[in-house]
């Protein structure tokens, strides 16, 4: 006999009755009836004995990684797809995933991946596209290969049932909100529709050893629509992120079983698809106007990447009771913290002032090694004055005012090198293995650079040098 349950839209917790409110994620009107078959009476029977096997027999080298020959795609999934593993993939709607995911599927198509040792063609099943409507952005990108298929499809039994004659090496499904299953009776989209279409979606490729890319849509905030169980369930996470104003897209990984997390990929988003940019801080600083007062260039790290990045800052007299901080790009509870450091530990009079902080070209900087970059564009801003254009700055600030080491000195140093940048201004605990690697000697002589900063009250004689 069937019953009905009443779940939540938003995090999937199940309720006898209907409520305005989920108590458990705090959602309002998120609600609904669903109806449910009932459950088949347990077995009372033993379940089969396992085979379990020593890890260090289990061989890892029939697996081997299949490049999408796309450089920047490799980079996030950490050099490839792995034959068996699931990535899901969310951004906002017009940024660039299908035409991301066809041009992929098409160089894997015609690159021939493997899996199992055998090679397959691509199936791309789209739910919400016909496939006329994929042939044509497919022709405008140059993304047509023989050995690419694609199917139009939502029930998820038709999807397994061709997969199954296919014997494709990689899927593509756009999107898994528009995927349903004859099993359940609830609409697409539903928590219970998403959460057993994906996990049937994953056991199968994991059983058949092709590739698994989903496709999700977000929500008004940008997480992932759906149950939190989803991003349980694949083995890779990414974000497409971007502003609409510009014309480059981030490729975010946000998990990722096979490689780090943390990640990023940059695009160009061009009338031909999306292009891969190997040299990304050139493409963030290339608008950056020289002698500016409250800007200043942030070494910054991206997973393994350096990045450079310009922090902006602007001091205006408040007309309010309660002077504003407003940050783009960076967290705003952050800029507060710093505002107050800047007022007790130097003596910048900034109640009487807004705070206004960006970092231009839509990037996003959410490490502490940020704050050093953030106070000195808001001294440079503060004071009128503008910092030396060949200046690159990275440090994390405490409360107590003091300046403390970061990751990777070297690598950031060395992507500002490779910039023309001949000034740095960093931790002094960083200066020693900054040092050592050997990079001050191509920048200027050791007595010019790096400033070095062991707290607070030091920027404001070290700003005196860096300001112009």
């Amino acid at each position: 006999m069937a019953k009905s349950l009443f779940v939540c839209q938003s995090c999937g917790a199940e309720h006898r009755k209907w409520m305005g409110q989920c108590p458990d994620c705090n959602a309002w009107n998120s609600i609904s009836e669903q109806v449910i078959e009932s459950a088949i009476a347990a077995s009372s029977g033993k379940g089969k004995l396992l085979d379990a096997a020593p890890i260090t027999d289990i061989s890892g080298s029939d697996c081997p990684r299949s490049s999408t020959r796309i450089e920047e795609l490799d980079r996030v999934l950490g050099g490839g797809l792995v034959p068996g593993s699931a990535v899901l993939i969310g951004g906002d709607p017009g940024i660039g995933k299908s035409t991301l995911l066809l041009q992929a599927a098409a160089k894997l198509a015609a690159t021939g991946p493997e899996t199992a040792g055998q090679r397959g063609p691509v199936l791309y099943i789209t739910g919400e596209e016909s496939v006329r409507q994929v042939h044509l952005r497919g022709e405008r990108i140059q993304a047509l290969h023989n050995n690419l298929l694609l199917i139009s499809a939502c029930e998820l039994e038709s999807m397994l049932t061709t997969i199954d004659k296919v014997k494709p090496s990689a899927v593509i499904v756009d999107s898994i909100q528009t995927t349903v299953s004859n099993r359940l009776t609830s609409a697409p989209g539903t928590v219970s529709q998403v959460r057993d279409c994906s996990a049937k979606l994953i056991q199968h490729a994991k059983q058949r050893g092709h590739m698994l890319i989903l496709v999700g849509h977000v929500t008004k905030d940008g997480a992932l629509a759906g149950p939190r169980v989803l991003e349980h369930m694949v083995d890779a996470v990414i974000y497409f992120e971007g502003d609409k104003g510009h014309a480059h897209r981030i490729l975010r990984a946000v998990k990722n079983r096979f490689g780090p997390a943390g990640e990023i990929g940059v695009f160009e988003m061009t009338d031909a698809g999306l292009i891969g940019i190997r040299d990304a801080s050139r493409l963030f600083l290339a608008e950056r106007a020289g002698n500016t007062p409250g800007s200043v260039v942030l070494a910054c790290m991206e997973g393994t990447r350096p990045l450079l990045v310009e922090v902006q800052a602007l001091i205006a007299p408040t007309v309010y009771a309660t002077p504003k901080r407003s940050a783009v790009g960076v967290d705003g509870g952050r800029i507060a913290m710093l505002t107050a450091v800047l007022e007790r530990r130097i003596g910048l009079p900034l109640s009487k002032y807004d705070v206004y902080i960006n970092i231009a070209g839509g990037a996003r900087v959410a490490e502490p090694a940020a704050d050093l970059a953030v106070l000195l564009a808001m001294v440079s801003a503060f004071q009128e004055k503008a910092v030396a254009e060949d200046l690159a700055v990275f440090g994390e600030v405490g409360l107590t005012g003091e300046i403390r080491p970061v990751g990777q000195p070297e690598a950031r140093a060395r992507e500002a090198a490779s910039l023309g940048f001949s000034q740095l201004l960093l931790p002094a605990e960083n200066h020693a293995r900054v040092q050592k690697a050997n990079i001050i000697a191509n920048m200027r002589s050791e007595t010019e650079a790096p400033l070095v900063l062991a707290s607070a009250r030091e920027l404001s004689e070290a700003a005196q040098k860096a300001l112009i």
